[in-house]
């Protein structure tokens, strides 16, 4: 048995790679994505650290070119689902008994793997499977994975360094253990590095897992799930399964030893799944965590002091890198009629120089939406907009999925600061605008704070001191991340912890502390060294 205080590698952010002409990570990311298209791959489910493959098997395509087939993974039944809550369950005891350290170094050495001879295959994997280019995919699968597995063990240290006072005679102790029962991971498309956060983070604590990816992200996940095999993770500590969301929910939900949900998705259905828990509450051994990030209608709140460059480009990059499909991108723009148009003539500047495509060609800035059924959604609120006296399409408005999923970065000049795209999440490459009066600034950041139902992420851009102080007093509770002159994406771990309140989820922050204290269950010891041999307290003694 260890008797040392170990002290884990120290945490930094991985560099963040160019892919120049020439460079040796553009050539490998270049032969990997010719040999992942050179075949099909075959992705069962990973169920107590054995590979289950089904007669139901479902093909993957990359969403630019649906013609092409990457693979098909074996869906799942409920009995698969029984079976990943029973492996989990039945690996707990030895996992959470495994010293801290060890446990660390298992998820250390898959980011090591992940920065190291994996990455050219993840970033691959993630480009052809989610359609993200070259740049998207290094700082999510890559950097911010990375970032995610090596921070997390620096803050287990510190949290288990967090201990209470002994007085004299007197040694108290916390123990942060696992909670007791198993932690359901579920995760997005969108995020590479969220899906493979939302399942290690808890393991790393000792819990176990039954994790289940979006359909759209598989994948990529079970490169994620070899990686973590490959850095010595025992069998049935993580367990991923493919499922319907019904077919799932209906085991893990009503299991008495269901202690814990990870969630990134929509914002109903991390309501719906938050009443399911709700209801079952005397059925469970301990209350749940709940853990979840979902939706957004992200602004960006412009000032007449502000450089329209910059706004120009905040909006360019923050509305249309990855399509518009994170839950931070910049989805409702505030501008002043005196900025307005330097403001238009710089975006559609950017807008035009714009190439999209398949992301292999890596001149292409845009790629394809995640699926059909986003893309129809997209869709409908484009043309309704084409429809609309209270709306004009100034940029875009095109789209077409014959090929792939396309559609044109679209841009809305709203009349009404109400129209339903300043207020509807639409998850996709459409940015609305409404630009306001300069002397109705105040005004205007009541409006923001008030439009949406959403607090995750927002952005002011301006000079002035005075209208920056304004505004974040303003909006302090209409965003969970607020940037100062800055788009509002791109959270780094270990700068920018990520997650909002309101309609946007519990605020728990991911790449932080914040987040892992979710997954421990704390016992306080106290051992008196001294034990009274009598009853009687000072007070009961006569005058």
């Amino acid at each position: 048995m260890a008797n040392a205080f170990f002290k884990v590698p120290e945490a930094k952010n991985e560099p963040i790679l160019n892919y120049l002409p020439g460079s040796p990570e553009k050539k490998a990311l270049k032969a990997a994505l010719a040999e992942a298209k050179s075949k099909e791959l075959d992705m069962p489910m990973i169920i107590g650290g054995k590979a289950v493959r089904t007669n139901d098997t479902v093909r993957v395509h990359p969403p630019h070119e649906i013609a092409h087939t990457l693979g098909h993974y074996h869906r799942g039944s409920k009995e698969h689902v029984e079976a990943a809550v029973e492996a989990a369950l039945a690996a707990k005891a030895d996992w959470e008994a495994m010293p801290w350290e060890e446990r660390a170094a298992i998820f250390l050495k898959a980011a090591d793997l992940m920065a190291g001879p994996y990455r050219a295959r993840m970033s691959a994997a993630t480009m052809l499977g989610q359609s993200k280019n070259v740049y998207q995919a290094e700082i999510d699968c890559i950097c911010e994975l990375v970032d995610f597995l090596r921070y997390n063990v620096q803050y287990m240290t510190e949290m288990y360094a967090q201990q209470p006072y002994s007085p004299s005679t007197t040694w108290n102790r916390l123990e942060y253990r696992a909670l007791e029962g198993f932690v359901f991971a579920l995760t997005p498309f969108n995020f590479t590095a969220i899906a493979g956060n939302l399942c290690a983070a808890p393991a790393l604590f000792g819990n176990v897992i039954v994790w289940k990816p979006a359909e759209t992200q598989i994948y990529s996940a079970s490169l994620i799930m070899e990686i973590y095999k490959e850095a010595g993770l025992p069998d049935g500590v993580i367990n991923l399964v493919f499922a319907g969301g019904k077919t799932v929910g209906d085991v893990v939900f009503y299991h008495k030893s269901f202690a814990g949900l990870h969630f990134t998705g929509s914002t109903g259905v991390f309501q719906s799944l938050w009443k399911t828990i709700g209801e079952q509450l005397p059925n469970y051994t301990s209350y749940p965590r709940i853990v979840g990030e979902t939706g957004g209608k992200d602004f960006v709140m412009v000032h007449k002091s502000a450089d329209p460059k910059a706004v120009a480009v905040g909006l360019s990059r923050g509305a249309f890198e990855y399509q518009g499909q994170k839950c931070s991108a910049a989805s409702r723009a505030y501008v002043p009629e005196s900025l307005w148009p330097d403001v238009k003539k710089y975006l559609l500047q950017d807008l035009a120089d714009f190439k999209m495509g398949t992301t292999e060609d890596f001149r292409n800035f845009i790629n394809a939406v995640i699926d059909e059924k986003s893309f129809d959604k997209i869709a409908s609120y484009i043309d309704a907009a084409s429809l609309s006296s209270e709306a004009e399409i100034i940029a875009g408005g095109n789209y077409d999925k014959s090929v792939g999923y396309f559609i044109e970065p679209t841009v809305i000049l709203a009349k009404d600061p109400k129209y339903t795209t300043m207020c509807e999440e639409i998850f996709g490459p459409v940015l609305t605008i409404y630009v306001y009066p300069d002397e109705a600034y105040a005004d205007t950041l009541e409006l923001v704070n008030s439009t949406s139902p959403y607090s995750l992420t927002g952005a002011i851009f301006a000079k002035d001191r005075a209208a920056l102080v304004l505004a974040t007093q303003k909006l302090r509770h209409a965003a969970g991340n607020f940037y100062i002159n800055d788009k509002p994406t791109g959270a780094v771990v270990g700068q920018q912890p990520f997650g909002g309140g309101r309609a946007s989820g519990t605020n728990d922050k991911a790449g932080s502390m914040l987040n892992l204290w979710r997954w421990v269950s704390v016992r306080t010891i106290k051992e008196n060294f001294v034990s009274p041999t009598d009853f009687r307290y000072p007070f009961l003694q006569e005058e």
